[in-house]
């Protein structure tokens, strides 16, 4: 029992560091801090601050709204209480019988405030009215209308852009937790899956990816995000992808590729991050999106392929299995890139799955 907590907490460490190191994390948030930023900088994001509201979390843009209303009715409070004690309408001035306020029954402070509220969220009780006796508060009730509507334009615009964000609907896309590597079309290729969990479909789809790295030159210098493109492919080419069902998408790994030179026995040592992209329109709102995921070398694995999850119903309907979307079996594959293309006769029928007769099977994980 002790060596199994001791596995557990060695593993949550593992994989707390792992989460710290990569770039960008498997929803595809980037892990990245900016430090001795210039305070002109800062200045900037003010002046861009529609965007800056928008890019707000939740919480702090229910505490603005909050917080800007009732701070809003307050200050406007304060200045009908004062025009009320400049005309002699509260009730410790003692007015006269046939004494005309500014407001009628605005006496005191919480008066003057329940009036402030009624008049910017347009209640109006009846209670509480203005007079034509006093043209600074008709001044001041115009004013006090004006910046509640702007205020609530505002705050209704930021709510409807933070509901609306692309990157909500780059929620309902997901890709495999783990890439493969294995023979595919007498290749040897890296291969991820992708699904969209909607039924409308992404418009103008791209799939891309970018190797990081730290790479030395010749001359000693060392670049330590060095970013190297990585071409996906797909059965029926690389643009456009017809994403009515999961696609499983490859990286030929040829001389041209940086996986070229990684083996099997060395490759989960190799210090890299695959950051991979896809680009799209939302069918429904025409907006562009972009979903990001990463894979580390621990999350790549040699020799073996996804399990089919594409059947057809006793019905004729097309059936997705998404509980065996990330599911792969182990099959026969070179030790390395270079022993691949170097095997003679190594070009075996492809087929799907595990009814691939070259494939041996030799288990399942999940």
């Amino acid at each position: 029992m002790v060596f199994g907590i001791q596995k557990l907490i060695q593993d949550h460490l593992v994989e707390r560091r792992i989460r710290r190191t990569r770039l960008v994390t498997k929803d595809g948030r980037c892990n990245i801090e900016f430090g001795n930023v210039i305070y002109g900088n800062h200045f900037a994001f003010l002046v861009d601050f529609w965007t800056t509201f928008v890019e707000f979390r939740w919480r702090f843009v229910l505490f603005f709204f909050i917080t800007s209303f009732t701070l809003s009715w307050f200050i406007f409070s304060l200045l009908w209480f004062w025009i009320a004690r400049n005309n002699g309408d509260l009730k410790w001035q003692n007015p006269s019988n046939d004494h005309t306020p500014c407001v009628w029954n605005v006496v005191g402070l919480t008066t003057a405030f329940l009036f402030s509220l009624e008049t910017q969220t347009t209640i109006g009780y009846g209670v509480r009215a203005i007079t034509p006796h006093c043209p600074v508060a008709v001044a001041l009730i115009i004013i006090q209308t004006l910046i509640g509507a702007l205020i609530h334009c505002f705050i209704c615009g930021v709510i409807v852009s933070k509901i609306s964000l692309p990157k909500k609907r780059a929620k309902t896309i997901t890709f495999s937790e783990m890439a493969v590597i294995c023979p595919k079309k007498d290749f040897l290729c890296l291969m991820i899956r992708v699904a969209n969990l909607r039924k409308t479909l992404m418009i103008g789809s791209q799939i891309y990816g970018k190797l990081l790295r730290t790479t030395v030159k010749p001359d000693g210098e060392t670049i330590i995000m060095d970013q190297v493109n990585i071409e996906f492919l797909m059965d029926a080419g690389k643009d456009n992808l017809f994403f009515v069902c999961p696609l499983t998408l490859y990286h030929v790994i040829d001389k041209a590729s940086p996986f070229f030179d990684m083996a099997e026995d060395t490759f989960h040592k190799q210090e890299f991050e695959l950051v991979v992209f896809l680009d799209g329109t939302a069918e429904t709102t025409s907006s562009a999106c972009q979903v990001r995921t990463s894979f580390i070398p621990q999350e790549i694995m040699w020799g073996y392929n996804f399990l089919p999850i594409i059947s057809r119903s006793k019905e004729g309907k097309y059936r997705v299995d998404f509980s065996n979307f990330s599911k792969v079996v182990a099959v026969t594959t070179a030790h390395c890139a270079y022993c691949f293309h170097n095997i003679v006769g190594h070009h075996i029928p492809s087929f799907n799955g595990i009814d691939n007769g070259g494939f041996g099977v030799i288990g399942i994980l999940e």
